[in-house]
């Protein structure tokens, strides 16, 4: 499936669970890893646990496994990522996401590198 669809798929699940400051951001040009990634904040642990699960079902109706869970099996969790390859859904605490500001990270501009110092 290609990421585009995989993309749609996991955004239109987190929009029914009602997700908190959604994001989407294209890293094609970034990252040779994945092609998106995608933010979303919950309201508490069991929200963001709920969001994880929708995604996951949602793309498994279409045919897609996620290549990994982590953080949907530990209590009180402020993050949950869910890796489809091309795309990584980030779901996150708003103070989590304020603490680590990925979106921040992965849209900054490139270094260049002709600017280090000798």
């Amino acid at each position: 499936m290609p990421a585009e669809e995989i993309l749609k798929h996991a955004i239109e699940a987190l929009e029914g669970l009602k997700a908190v400051d959604l994001v989407t951001l294209d890293v094609r040009e970034r990252c040779n890893f994945t092609d998106y990634m995608v933010f979303a904040s919950g309201t508490s642990d069991r929200h963001l646990k709920a969001m994880a699960q929708e995604v996951v079902k949602t793309l498994k109706e279409h045919g897609m496994r996620p290549m990994n869970v982590e953080g949907d099996d530990t209590p009180q969790t402020e993050w949950v990522l869910v890796d489809f390859i091309d795309v990584i859904v980030h779901l996150m605490m708003p103070e989590t996401r304020a603490l680590y500001q990925l979106e921040k990270l992965w849209s900054a501009p490139a270094a260049d590198p002709s600017a280090r110092k000798s």
